[in-house]
């Protein structure tokens, strides 16, 4: 395993790239620290900041427990941020990519606009957002199914990855299509109680059927199911379950934008440290290559 880690070398920086020094740890990875040096300066105080930054790179190694008995080889790049960081990632084969939060906020100023965003959009790699203190494992996990390829590749990745040894909580928001009919035609409270449950019941198999046909069934998963749109779904669990980590699995480079942007309430993520893995759809042009992580963190 091949890990590339990002760093501004700012605190929130620092988290992630301490999050990504315990992966590499865990799992005898070679981790590569990567600085990006903004080109778009005269050449003189490029050089010296290239040489600045090698220095402090080269310390931090040295410095950081989290990244003690780990292999470590410092990388400076020139370039605009996710740039940088795609192109590191490019060079070593990156799977996944592990980036700093810039900022404690709302999910629509932490995701549009930013290096992150972009890293997403563009880079076609599994990103690791942090927020929480780094934690050695992952405990309370949560992981939003459709029963989709796009799930089961986000499942698949988080245990190939060893995210998801503890096992997690997979969530299903089920949309009981009658219910709206059976209410306009008078139904009573009990006909109604009666289909949802059945809906429950039948969305409660599927879930069971998408983890055998994926050859999930040995691992330790806790499944919740309930009515309502899935990022309503998310926001209660988030909110109930205080996670440590959420699985999110997307169908396109801007899907998760779509999906997440004005749905997840600043509340949810306000009064919660969540750890964000965002995977996209698997591609055979990355199978092949090597898992690599990247820590970034805007000032």
């Amino acid at each position: 395993m091949i890990i590339v880690t990002a760093t501004d070398f700012s605190t929130r920086s620092h988290r992630a790239l301490r999050q990504a020094g315990l992966l590499a740890r865990a799992r005898g990875a070679e981790l590569h620290l990567v600085h990006v040096v903004d080109e778009d300066q005269p050449d003189d105080l490029v050089r010296m900041e290239e040489r600045e930054a090698q220095r402090v790179l080269v310390e931090q190694i040295g410095s950081m427990p989290e990244l003690h008995d780990a292999r470590c080889h410092p990388i400076v790049i020139r370039g605009h941020p996710f740039d940088g960081i795609l192109r590191a990632s490019a060079a070593v084969g990156a799977d996944l990519i592990v980036m700093g939060a810039h900022r404690k906020q709302f999910l629509r100023d932490i995701f549009t606009g930013t290096t992150i965003e972009r890293v997403i959009r563009r880079g076609k790699y599994p990103v690791l957002m942090v927020n929480n203190e780094a934690q050695r494992h992952y405990e309370r996990v949560l992981v939003p199914v459709d029963m989709s390829e796009t799930s089961a590749d986000a499942i698949r990745f988080g245990l190939s990855a060893g995210l998801l040894e503890g096992g997690a909580t997979l969530l299903h928001a089920f949309s009981p299509s009658g219910k709206t009919r059976l209410i306009s035609s008078g139904a009573s409270a009990e006909v109604i109680s009666g289909y949802l449950e059945s809906e429950r019941h039948r969305a409660m198999e599927d879930m069971s059927n998408f983890l055998v046909t994926h050859e999930f069934g040995t691992q330790r998963w806790c499944l919740r199911v309930g009515e309502g749109g899935p990022m309503q779904m998310i926001a209660r669990a988030v909110a109930e379950k205080r996670p440590d980590m959420l699985v999110l699995g997307t169908h396109g480079r801007s899907g998760l934008l779509r999906a997440l942007i004005g749905s997840v309430t600043e509340e949810v993520l306000g009064c919660t440290n969540v750890d964000v893995l965002v995977v996209p759809p698997d591609r055979r042009d990355l199978r092949s290559s090597k898992v690599a992580t990247a820590a970034y963190s805007e000032a």
